[in-house]
């Protein structure tokens, strides 16, 4: 597949129209980046994806692409919600958001500095590791009654606010608030609440983990002042999802949306992007019940927050907000969302792809609005994580979407065969100065530093073309991995 893209301009690939392709592939990336294994499959699941009903512009990817379930993760798919005059309405589909809805990355500021956290590296890594339950099934601490669970699907972040665990500051700056209004929990299945009723406040496993970080370079002095960083600067990064009830959400509708698919006579060039038109009652109730387990997903990272709070407070006295620990941005890369593109009601697919809205968007805090949105993009222990902001030029080109990691360049059991875990962890302590305390060795390997493109790269190509901007590079100083 490779050899069929046109560089249209740098970095900036055209898969063209062909076939039965309702619009072209638009893929932004480097040489370099489309050179890593694995990417013609990739690259095959963005030409599938424009094929489906309602696809507005182009089916697009970001520089972390890789092969997915159904849509490739770092996609970018927008349908219209429906009918007009520029098309016929389209379809949603639960391979676009993928297994963890709404994993996502929340990001705290501190007050404290490089040294503080040098003097007490093990320590602070440590308490983390016993306030915030990691690993594969881990449980929170707290398990949901019914009427309370209900609440978390409804109201997200809102239920953590009003019962203690989260500031009402701190709700001002997640992305939608940390609740999406038209949630209906009513879809969300006994088994998918049973699964997530003990789960809420975990880290889980795989890629997912609590580090401490500090600011090494600041690329925008004004913006970086304005998301409250600066250089030198302990902060907090937390990359986590919505756990069992996500996942058993999409394992619930995959098989209702399939059938909705064969109903409608959808010509589909993989099951796996079993896809139900907008309008139809498949549609709605995955919409409902994927909304609902994003909320729990905010709610979830809301609750690690609380954690980490407490966490810092027992190790350094004083509490959060003594020690300065407000929360810069939370963002979310698994979801899809009705959004006003272009003056028409769009339903915006981004899987492994992050919200970027540019200066002036009235989806973003005020104290946001002359610099565009805070983008937090994670890189995995060794490597450098980026804050980014958002840009018009998203706006203008990708549906206010960029880039949401490194993406993997190893499979996971690649990556186990390669590294080493106890040595991986030896080596990123004795020459990285990175502490890691992990759940499982196995994930510690599947999740090496090698195992991943280089994300430096990768976020240069959203500069370089206009879909994001570097705020600051943020490097690891200790990590709790599931």
């Amino acid at each position: 597949m490779k050899d069929k893209l046109i560089s249209k301009n740098k970095n900036i690939y055209e898969l063209p129209q062909e076939g039965k392709m309702k619009v072209p592939g638009r893929i932004y990336s480097s040489e370099s980046l489309l050179s890593h294994p694995g990417m013609d499959s990739a690259i095959q699941q963005v030409a599938n994806v424009a094929e489906l009903p309602g696809i507005v512009n182009a089916s697009m990817a970001m520089p972390d692409i890789h092969w997915g379930y159904g849509f490739p993760i770092g996609g970018v798919a927008a349908f219209r919600a429906n009918n007009t005059s520029k098309g016929p309405s389209g379809v949603i589909s639960p391979g676009g958001v993928g297994f963890d809805i709404n994993c996502g990355v929340r990001l705290l500021r501190t007050d404290l500095v490089e040294s503080d956290i040098r003097g007490k590296q093990k320590e602070i890594i440590d308490e983390l590791y016993t306030q915030v339950p990691a690993g594969l099934g881990s449980k929170g601490k707290i398990q949901l009654s019914d009427r309370e669970l209900d609440s978390v699907l409804s109201i997200g972040s809102k239920w953590a606010e009003e019962n203690g665990y989260l500031w009402e500051s701190d709700l001002d700056v997640l992305e939608e608030n940390g609740c999406i209004d038209s949630a209906v929990p009513e879809h969300v299945s006994h088994y998918a609440r049973t699964r997530g009723r003990k789960q809420v406040g975990s880290l889980g496993s795989g890629n997912h983990f609590l580090e401490v970080q500090k600011v090494d370079e600041v690329f925008d002095e004004e913006a970086a002042k304005a998301f409250g960083l600066f250089e030198g600067q302990a902060v907090v990064m937390m990359h986590t999802g919505s756990r069992g009830c996500g996942h058993q959400v999409c394992q619930d509708h995959l098989e209702c949306v399939l059938k909705a698919s064969k109903r409608e006579g959808l010509d589909l060039p993989d099951k796996q992007l079993a896809s139900a038109p907008l309008d139809t009652p498949e549609a709605q109730e995955y919409l409902g019940a994927m909304s609902a387990a994003a909320n729990f997903a905010w709610t979830n990272r809301s609750l690690i927050s609380y954690a980490t709070r407490k966490a810092f407070s027992n190790i350094f006295g004083g509490d959060g907000k003594s020690l300065g620990m407000d929360t810069v941005y939370d963002v979310s890369h698994n979801i899809a969302k009705i959004e006003k593109h272009s003056g028409e009601e769009l339903c915006v697919h981004r899987k492994g792809a992050t919200r970027a809205f540019g200066p002036d968007s009235s989806d973003i805090p005020q104290k946001y609005r002359s610099f565009g949105q805070p983008v937090i993009v994670p890189g995995d222990m060794g490597t450098a994580s980026y804050v980014l902001s958002g840009t018009s030029g998203a706006m203008e080109q990708t549906f206010g979407s960029t880039c949401h990691g490194a993406g993997r360049a190893l499979g996971r059991k690649a990556a186990l065969e390669k590294y080493n875990s106890t040595n991986l962890v030896k080596e990123l302590w004795e020459k990285h100065e990175v502490y890691v305390r992990a759940r499982s060795p196995r994930v510690a390997s599947e999740e090496a530093p090698g195992a991943y493109k280089d994300v430096s790269e990768v976020v240069d190509v959203c500069q370089a073309t206009g879909i994001a901007n570097k705020v600051v590079r943020l490097k690891p100083m200790g990590v709790v991995k599931g």
